[in-house]
């Protein structure tokens, strides 16, 4: 597995991947030194730097991430929340076709090893509060921003 990291305005990304596509993309708060990218993680880290620059909305990518079948079908279904849009852990579990499987896939959400890329930072509560986040609710807070069609603006 190659390892490689990237500093984004939110702290390291480290990816880890291999020629069977890239198995996890974690935040960490450290400081990692970039060093030399893996050639089989060069894309990854390239698009990253153009969704942080704000000219990627998309990521076209090889994924590897391991998990159960149902965290697999979580995180299929993650990838279909349109980039500056949101969605409930309960409108979620309803497209899973289980509304009582809300925690389950709460949990799920919260496992996913593919940060940004697979976009759990999209889920939030039903009432539109930002709900619990792996990464830290000012990193979700952010990512949202950062995707929000309607962007701040300075008033002078």
């Amino acid at each position: 597995m190659e390892i490689a990291y990237l500093q984004t305005p939110i702290g390291t990304a480290e990816f880890q991947g291999d020629e069977n596509g890239l198995a996890s993309v974690s935040v960490l708060d450290e400081i990692k030194p970039i060093g030399i990218i893996p050639e089989v993680l060069e894309d990854a880290v390239y698009q990253f730097r153009e969704y942080f620059e704000g000219t990627r909305q998309q990521f076209d990518l090889k994924l590897n991430p391991s998990g159960t079948d149902f965290q697999l079908r979580v995180w299929d279904a993650l990838l279909k929340i349109p980039f500056g849009k949101t969605i409930s852990y309960l409108d979620l579990s309803k497209q899973l076709g289980d509304v009582k499987a809300i925690r389950a896939v709460a949990s799920a959400n919260g496992k996913n090893p593919l940060w940004i890329v697979v976009p759990c930072h999209r889920v939030i509560g039903s009432n539109g509060d930002l709900t619990g986040y792996a990464g830290g609710l000012h990193r979700k807070k952010w990512l949202l921003e950062h995707e929000s069609p309607a962007k701040q603006t300075t008033l002078f």
